[in-house]
């Protein structure tokens, strides 16, 4: 599947301008190369004085980075984009029904699709969770699923982020940059608008309070607080959707409701969009050191009293392990065949599998079943014989904690560069909003861009840069 010239969505295989671009190339034409560099300057400090950033750890003391942004948008056509919403919103309903399956009757495990170990073993199941189902029978309120492409009809789901998905204020942000800075280029291409979002997922999360809350539910952000590497987010989140934001010690269990601390004293809260992971979410039933969480909300939560988005427990359908079992899962589920394909998957936990992956260690991608943001993974075309070889014990010694992949001919885009446009790689995670009655998806969602030449990693934690993600009108 490796290809030695990636797809590139401007140029596709040639020099040969694709449909979407068309427009933008028109303007770009005509454009000082001086201006767009001062724009580009400008743009970084927008971010900075608006305070986008990020935390990195893994020194003493966390650092505080700006996330690098690049001026040339990434442009996707109304039919690419209706093909690519049938397909996360089949994948997206069908998590949505694993989760309620897996915490109730199970079928698809008595069924054979899926091994009870796989739920067994895993550090993610949650059993407080079995028996229960949240109020409209949502799981996944807020789900990123993301997207690489290979080809000019080729897309794959490089994995789901179900548990507490992340980077949608920097594709807000990103939008509102390009408004503020090339409002005639929006003027001459129809851009899909993705500024509601704040006020879509307040209404969505509204939608999915407990019975008995009223027409008005009360929602909050609960952050774990402005050390956590996505608190801009959180704070971004809370102001733009008119809800308070509160961290564990502004809220308590009151008369068998969880309540925020006000200036009238602890008012009911329906709806709590957490950013804290289900270990520190309650101390009294996870991890008793936390002091991120709420002590008692998981006894409020199994009875009915509030809705935690995203549900407890949905970090499984994070899995990478789960992920190779997505084809059978969507198939279970829907009764259809899935419309996004996904990357051939090793699992190491299989004996056939591991002699596979440790024999061609050097042309895979290594990644722990748990793992986020680009850390504990091997990229094998790019490591050296050292790496290779530390890598190498590590499977052997945990072969349950890894999947390997085949390394994809990811599709590139242009940055704007100091000699011009320069191709780089890229992702897409699109956001999708889950209510009981409705999946609403963004037109569009957070770009990754690889600003390294020739990389492949696009986190931002890894050195990688974002984009605007224009979906063109009809």
């Amino acid at each position: 599947m490796t290809e030695t010239t990636p797809f590139d969505e401007m140029w596709g295989k040639g020099d040969s301008l694709r449909g979407p671009y068309s427009a933008f190339q028109e303007w770009f034409d005509g454009e000082d190369h001086s201006r767009l560099r001062a724009k580009q300057r400008e743009a970084e400090d927008v971010f900075r004085l608006t305070g986008i950033t990020f935390n990195v750890y893994g020194r003493s003391e966390a650092e505080e980075r700006l996330i690098p942004f690049d001026i040339i948008p990434r442009i996707i056509s109304a039919q690419e984009w209706q093909r690519l919403s049938r397909g996360i919103e089949q994948r997206v309903r069908a998590l949505n029904a694993f989760l309620h399956d897996i915490y109730n009757r199970q079928e698809i495990v008595k069924a054979g699709r899926v091994p009870l170990d796989m739920l067994k073993r895993n550090a993610a199941f949650l059993p407080q969770m079995c028996g229960v189902t949240p109020p409209g029978g949502v799981y996944t309120h807020i789900v990123g699923i993301d997207l690489v492409r290979t080809g000019d009809d080729e897309f794959f789901v490089l994995e789901d982020n179900a548990r507490t998905p992340s980077g949608v204020s920097y594709m807000l942000e990103n939008r509102e940059t390009m408004l503020q800075m090339f409002p005639e280029l929006f003027s001459r291409t129809r851009v899909q608008p993705v500024q509601n979002y704040p006020r879509d997922l307040r209404r969505s999360l509204g939608a999915c309070a407990p019975i008995g809350a009223g027409e008005d539910p009360t929602v909050a952000v609960l952050t774990p607080g402005i050390y956590n590497s996505a608190y801009f987010e959180h704070a971004f989140l809370a102001d733009q959707m008119g809800v308070e934001l509160v961290e564990g010690h502004d809220l308590q269990v009151v008369d068998g409701r969880v309540a925020m601390r006000t200036t009238q004293g602890y008012q009911p809260i329906d709806v709590l969009y957490r950013r804290v992971d289900d270990d520190f979410l309650d101390p009294l039933n996870f991890n008793p050191d936390s002091a991120l969480g709420v002590p008692g909300i998981m006894d409020v939560y199994r009875a009915g009293g509030i809705t935690i988005a995203n549900a407890p427990g949905t970090g499984i359908a994070d899995d990478k392990a789960i992920y190779s079992y997505m084809p059978e899962i969507v198939e279970f589920y829907t009764g259809e065949k899935a419309i996004l394909q996904n990357v051939p998957t090793w699992r190491c936990n299989e004996p056939d599998s591991l002699k596979y992956v440790l024999d061609n260690l050097k042309d895979l991608v290594v990644k722990e079943v748990h793992g986020s943001g680009g850390y504990g993974m091997l990229i094998g075309p790019a490591a050296s014989r050292k790496e290779l070889a530390e890598f190498r014990k590590k499977l052997e010694a945990r072969p349950g904690n890894y999947i390997a992949q085949p390394t994809l001919s990811l599709s590139t885009v242009p940055i704007f560069t100091r000699k011009g446009l320069a191709p780089r790689h890229v992702d897409l995670r699109p956001f999708v909003l889950v209510s009981p009655d409705k999946v609403n998806i963004t037109p569009g969602g957070l770009t990754r861009v690889a600003l390294k030449k020739g990389s492949l990693v696009v986190n931002s934690s890894q050195g990688g840069g974002t984009k605007d993600t224009w979906v063109l009108g009809d």
